[in-house]
């Protein structure tokens, strides 16, 4: 396609490496999206062939990941255009190699509100609306049911997480506890794991995520402990708004909504305890 000069720039579109989505990672922080600095491993740790970088002359110019869960269920996100390329249909190319990838699975994503209709002409429903609350927590310190996650726990975390997602994730899940800086919380009662939540570091703030607990009580609690460990420094959590007492939790801790986005499908998702979910894991992988 011609650029301003009236040249023909060819766009080529491949897959891209762990080092290229640092690159990726950065433009996501430019659009204010607050990525976690360390979120690169455990994506590609799930599908390392899902991520899509569109270049010109070489240059790095588009992005999409669409990283696949099992047979039934993919998750897109990090969809950017360099801003000098935007409206020349370089998105829309590199999109379509990224939807490929996915095969006949449901899709999944997190829209922004400017995107929602162009999502919707592609084939995506809404499901539900979530917001990103941010600040310093305001609570009481967490009880002595809260502990910090060990080794032992790896098996009862990946049974909740699976009860609380569209799909089963035990790669991506298994990087994204182990990973330095990625600090998780248990709450436990009676020997029984009844929620669990982590903080990772990002650009703006700590990012929370997920949150996933059996009542506002637990993720409270959970939350509490998440705060110790931020030691006065300020969270961003993406909160479904079909949880009513999600909401009303982020709201009494002090947080403030920030940004809206949409949760789309393209299809049917597995039923999963979504009134567990008072925080998503990311919005770029779901």
């Amino acid at each position: 396609m011609p650029d301003a000069t009236g040249a023909a720039d060819v766009l080529t579109i491949g897959t891209a490496t762990a080092a290229d989505w640092a690159v990726v990672r950065e433009w996501a922080a430019d659009e204010g999206w607050n990525p976690g600095e360390r979120d690169i491993t455990a994506f590609f740790a799930q599908d390392p062939e899902g991520f899509f970088l569109g270049r010109i002359d070489g240059e790095p110019v588009s992005a999409v990941s669409v990283v696949n869960y099992g047979t039934d269920y993919a998750f897109l996100g990090f969809y950017l255009v360099r801003p000098r390329w935007r409206g020349t249909g370089l998105g829309l190319a590199t999109w379509k190699a990224g939807i490929a990838h996915a095969g006949s699975r449901t899709i999944g994503l997190d829209g922004v509100p400017d995107r929602q209709g162009d999502y919707r002409r592609s084939g995506f429903e809404l499901a539900y609306r979530s917001a990103r609350f941010v600040g310093v927590p305001r609570l009481p310190g967490a009880d002595g049911t809260v502990r910090t996650a060990t080794a032992a726990d790896t098996a009862a975390l990946h049974r909740y997480d699976s009860g609380c997602m569209p799909a089963d994730r035990p790669r991506f899940l298994g990087a994204w506890l182990a990973e330095p800086g990625h600090h998780t919380v248990v709450r436990e009662q009676s020997g029984v794991l009844t929620g669990f939540g982590t903080v990772r570091p990002a650009r703006d703030s700590l990012r929370v995520g997920p949150l996933f607990a059996d009542s506002a009580e637990a993720a409270g609690q959970l939350l509490a402990g998440l705060g110790e460990f931020a030691a006065g420094r300020p969270l961003a959590i993406d909160v479904p708004l079909t949880n009513a007492v999600a909401v009303e939790l982020a709201e009494s801790a002090g947080l403030t909504p920030s940004f809206d986005t949409a949760r789309m499908y393209t299809g049917p998702v597995r039923a999963h305890r979504q009134d567990r979910v008072f925080g998503a894991t990311s919005l770029e992988l779901g």
